[in-house]
């Protein structure tokens, strides 16, 4: 049973560091520049290192359920390639953010099209699961159908 979901459970314990680091970089931001909780605004700097965070947050529940659907039902390594990726893009928009509003564009962007391809990767699984009969090996079958092969 592990080894059927291990890659799942190392990128997800991966994103939650990322999200803690995402974290510590407002308090310190807070510290450094005297923002009190519960102030959400002040220096532009803090202002943009807490928005990543809040951003980057936001959307860290979407990409675990789509990373364990797509793992389980359409294939382990595939989602999880695609969770790595994901969270080095969504690394690079934190730091692109911090930097300037505008250097979060491209690592936004990329980040959303991983979330697309989780999607999309979760339905085709879900829909295998549903559709064909178990004993069918549809990982193999699929991308001959597709292109029109029996």
């Amino acid at each position: 049973m592990r080894s059927e979901v291990d890659l799942l459970a190392a990128v997800t314990v991966l994103g939650v560091l990322e999200q803690a680091y995402f974290a510590l970089q407002v308090i310190y931001a807070r510290r450094k520049y005297k923002i009190s909780p519960p102030e959400t605004t002040g220096h532009p700097e803090f202002e943009r290192i807490f928005r990543a965070q809040a951003n980057c947050s936001e959307y860290f529940p979407i990409f675990l359920s789509l990373l364990w659907v797509a793992g389980i039902f359409f294939h382990q390594a595939a989602a999880a390639l695609c969770g790595v990726l994901y969270l080095h893009a969504r690394f690079r928009y934190f730091w692109g953010y911090m930097q300037a509003a505008q250097e979060r564009l491209g690592p936004l962007y990329a980040s959303a099209r991983l979330l697309w391809l989780l999607l999309g990767l979760a339905v085709a699984g879900l829909l295998a699961h549903f559709l064909l009969p178990p004993s069918c090996p549809w990982m193999l079958m699929w991308p001959l159908r597709l292109l029109g092969a029996h």
